[in-house]
């Protein structure tokens, strides 16, 4: 006997049912697949009106800068704004991944487009690989041909204006990735980030110029170039996880608990959880009692999956296929070989 189904609901039993009604009373909500669809448009809403706040704000940090590179002539400040310039455009793959994901899963892509976040995500990673590659030749390069740096005041202040624009976008872009589960978001925050640390090693390199060591610039490049290679590893693990189909363990914990406390099952048999782009989904094989009829199982599983959709966050859907239990079975026959022959 199994159930497999998508959310609608189907009373049960009375209970259930009597239980049902008055949760949607005291907390309204709705679990059908337009419900769904829908809030899977607003977590895209979401992503994209992130990235274009960040276009916005790198692009005024990157033109403030341009004109300080073009009175000062600071080789050090043109690269920060290349840097600048370049994380702005990360936001175009990101933005394309989050307008792609929002069809609708057809024939060919039956889990919708949602992957296509986890393919930015690998060009945004790929891109600070660029970047901490760019820096450190620039840093060797400076550290074996020093350049003279005129208005180190105003390319101090370009240098800070860098930073803090890089960081108000990283932190802006970390908390929506992690509110709507979008891992590529994420990296193109640290990826920000990275250009902050830039911009820093910019500010001491002006610094050090100022009280005569020509070869503070250069340093502190590659020291910042080590960096963001730190940053680099902690976006490619992010990644490469969510590439695997990997989830926080605790996420299983808290669906498995939540499963295995529903009325009528007994066990849970396998659990398997995934990300599609910023959406989680939920697959398990949940062990009942065989003398169910097919409509009580149904009814059963259909309230795990309510519990289910309720207890793990931006679980957009699951899939519930019940079993019957065999150790009724062997019971059953074992009974039948103990009952004394009738004479």
């Amino acid at each position: 006997m199994g159930d497999r189904h998508e959310h609608g609901h189907h009373p049960g039993s009375r209970w259930a049912a009597a239980r049902h009604r008055v949760g949607h009373l005291l907390a309204p909500h709705s679990h059908d697949t337009a419900g769904r669809v829908d809030g899977a448009l607003e977590t895209s809403r979401e992503g994209i009106r992130a990235l274009w706040v960040s276009l916005l704000v790198l692009g005024a940090t990157a033109a403030i800068q341009v004109v300080v590179v073009l009175v000062s002539g600071s080789v050090a400040l043109l690269g920060d704004t290349l840097h600048n310039i370049a994380d702005a455009l990360t936001a175009v793959p990101l933005g394309v991944a989050f307008i792609v994901g929002r069809r609708v899963a057809d024939r060919r892509y039956t889990y919708g487009y949602g992957r296509g976040e986890d393919i930015a995500g690998i060009v945004i990673v790929l891109t600070i690989a660029a970047s901490a590659v760019l820096a450190g030749l620039e840093a060797v390069d400076r550290l074996f041909n020093p350049a003279a740096v005129t208005h180190l005041p105003w390319v101090a202040v370009a240098a800070v204006t860098g930073f803090a624009g890089n960081e108000l976008v990283a932190r802006y872009r970390i908390r929506i990735g992690r509110r709507i589960g979008s891992a590529a978001l994420v990296a193109d925050g640290l990826h920000a980030r990275t250009d902050g640390f830039t911009s820093l090693a910019v500010l001491l390199g002006a610094g050090g110029v100022a009280v005569g060591w020509r070869w503070a610039d250069p340093v502190v490049g590659l020291a910042i170039t080590v960096a963001i290679l730190f940053v680099l590893k902690d976006a490619a693990r992010e990644v490469y996880r969510r590439l695997m189909d990997a989830v926080d363990p605790a996420l299983v914990d808290t669906a498995e608990a939540t499963l295995a406390g529903t009325p009528g099952v007994r066990r849970v048999a396998a659990l398997r959880m995934r990300w599609i782009g910023h959406r989680l989904h939920a697959e398990t094989d949940l062990v009942v009692a065989d003398t169910l009829t097919v409509v009580e199982a149904h009814a059963i599983a259909l309230d795990a999956e309510h519990r289910l959709l309720h207890a793990v966050p931006r679980l957009t859907g699951a899939t519930i296929h019940t079993d019957p239990d065999s150790a009724d079975a062997h019971a059953a026959v074992a009974h039948h070989h103990r009952a004394p022959a009738v004479p």
